[in-house]
């Protein structure tokens, strides 16, 4: 099971509380995180990437292991931590301002 912790404001739409887990059946990928959790939830889908291109939004960050996976390819495999579910895959909301 991979671990996910979401921001605030997608934690509420998907009516959870907490880090949700998802079931990956092949290679953990961004990717197929990201299809799993839309899978699992579907009003997230469109708000974590387009639904068409399928890029990531741009007030969303992907962080594993202290790492910033938001630029990474989407076929790029999540760190062993994350993939045996030691670790959770971090969705941040980005802050803008100035």
């Amino acid at each position: 099971m991979i671990r996910v912790e979401l921001p605030a404001h997608l934690r509420k739409l998907a009516g959870v509380e907490t880090e949700v887990s998802v079931e990956v059946p092949a290679r953990a990928t961004l990717a197929a995180v990201l299809d799993a959790i839309e899978a699992r939830y579907p009003v997230l889908r469109g708000t974590i990437r387009d639904h068409v291109t399928k890029k990531r939004r741009a007030f969303l960050r992907f962080f594993a292991c202290e790492q910033d996976l938001s630029h990474e390819p989407p076929d790029t495999p999540l760190p062993d931590e994350v993939a045996q579910g030691r670790e959770p895959l971090l969705i941040v909301g980005a802050i803008a301002g100035g």
